[in-house]
């Protein structure tokens, strides 16, 4: 029997896929959680063989949670069971140690498939994020992440480099607070680092600003 814990923050999640992987005939539910703190504590506890792991929980999310969970257990296989696809979640909770990834939208019979994948060590990955993957790994070939910037963000990249924060920015570029969070959060993808603090030592260590 291969032995399952679901995390995710919806009951109704939840109850489904377990109700749906219980009648598998190879598949043991052994332990469910609503959050990521909760997924590590019975993760060391139970010792499941596959995680079917939701991202955007409280209290932990599901990239801190695979972080942690791949710390503490020997092998462990995490599959991403998630409703997003942005770059700021697929890139983190890959190199976190998740081994597949897959959206809600996935057929029943296309997780359990996937479970006895992992169980294997197999990955499966959504076609939208093997593009993704597969369009990193030509920008890392071709060049530096920086290159792929745009001219916007490449004067708001100096400007967090500089000290600036978001306010400061917005009033000397004349744009919206809310636009400034979203430049950032693309240069943050592009860059493929965690925060501003890490963005500007890019910047510096690629002679990006005087």
């Amino acid at each position: 029997m291969i032995r399952v814990m679901i995390v995710d923050d919806h009951e109704m999640v939840r109850m489904g896929l377990s109700a749906y992987l219980e009648a598998q005939p190879d598949i043991e539910i052994v332990a469910e959680a609503s959050n990521g703190k909760e997924a590590v504590e019975l993760a060391q506890q139970k010792k499941p063989d596959v995680i079917l792991m939701d991202l955007v929980m409280d209290q932990m999310d599901g990239v801190e949670a695979t972080k942690e969970i791949c710390r503490v257990l020997k092998n462990p296989r995490i599959i991403v069971l998630t409703s997003f696809i942005d770059d700021d979640k697929v890139y983190p909770v890959i190199e976190a140690g998740a081994l597949s990834y897959l959206l809600k939208t996935s057929k029943a019979n296309e997780i359990a498939e996937a479970v006895r994948a992992a169980m294997k060590g197999e990955p499966v990955l959504e076609a939208k994020v093997t593009g993704k993957m597969l369009s990193r790994m030509r920008r890392t070939e071709e060049g530096k992440p920086h290159e792929s910037l745009t001219a916007r963000e490449m004067e708001i990249l100096r400007l967090i480099a500089e000290g600036k924060n978001n306010q400061q920015i917005a009033d000397m570029l004349f744009i919206t607070v809310k636009t400034v969070k979203s430049h950032i959060t693309n240069i943050l993808s592009k860059l493929e680092v965690d925060d501003r603090t890490q963005a500007a030592i890019y910047a510096h260590r690629n002679k990006l600003v005087q």
